[in-house]
């Protein structure tokens, strides 16, 4: 085979430093085509996006020469100063870490579907809670301390 075929989702969720509940409606609207912008620099697709005002979901392709740390690495710099020169938000930072799942095709509309019910799913759920939830789905160990409260 002379070329690389491949089908590679992932699934990232990622906070605003402290939580702070600084992602607007307003915002969203423009912060998810810049992050789209991002991707695409680092031969990403952007699929989709959602979240609320403290925590964001992507649901972004990639290609299999691409780090998901250094394609987070730009998106959360890049947005990060976006953030500060667009919204004049001095102190906007992201969370250090970030959480991230493979996602099959099978699984990209329903994936996509929960991104765009983020709204009324934290209305009923914490992000604390969808965290853990999320983690014991895909058997992933995490440590108590660094978790947002249920």
């Amino acid at each position: 085979m002379s070329d690389t075929y491949h089908a590679i989702n992932l699934h990232f969720v990622f906070g605003t430093k402290s939580r702070a509940p600084l992602i607007t409606d307003e915002i969203g609207v423009e912060l998810f085509p810049y992050i789209g912008g991002v991707a695409r620099t680092n031969d990403s697709t952007l699929v989709h996006a959602g979240g609320v005002e403290d925590h964001i979901h992507l649901l972004i392709g990639i290609p299999p020469k691409l780090a998901a740390s250094d394609l987070m690495r730009d998106v959360k710099a890049n947005s990060s100063r976006w953030m500060k020169e667009r919204w004049e938000l001095d102190k906007f930072a992201w969370q250090d870490g970030f959480s991230v799942f493979s996602v099959s095709p099978s699984k990209l509309q329903a994936t996509i579907a929960y991104l765009d019910g983020q709204h009324e799913h934290h209305a009923k759920v914490s992000y604390g809670r969808e965290l853990r939830d999320m983690y014991d789905a895909h058997g992933i160990k995490y440590d108590e301390r660094w978790m947002p409260p249920v």
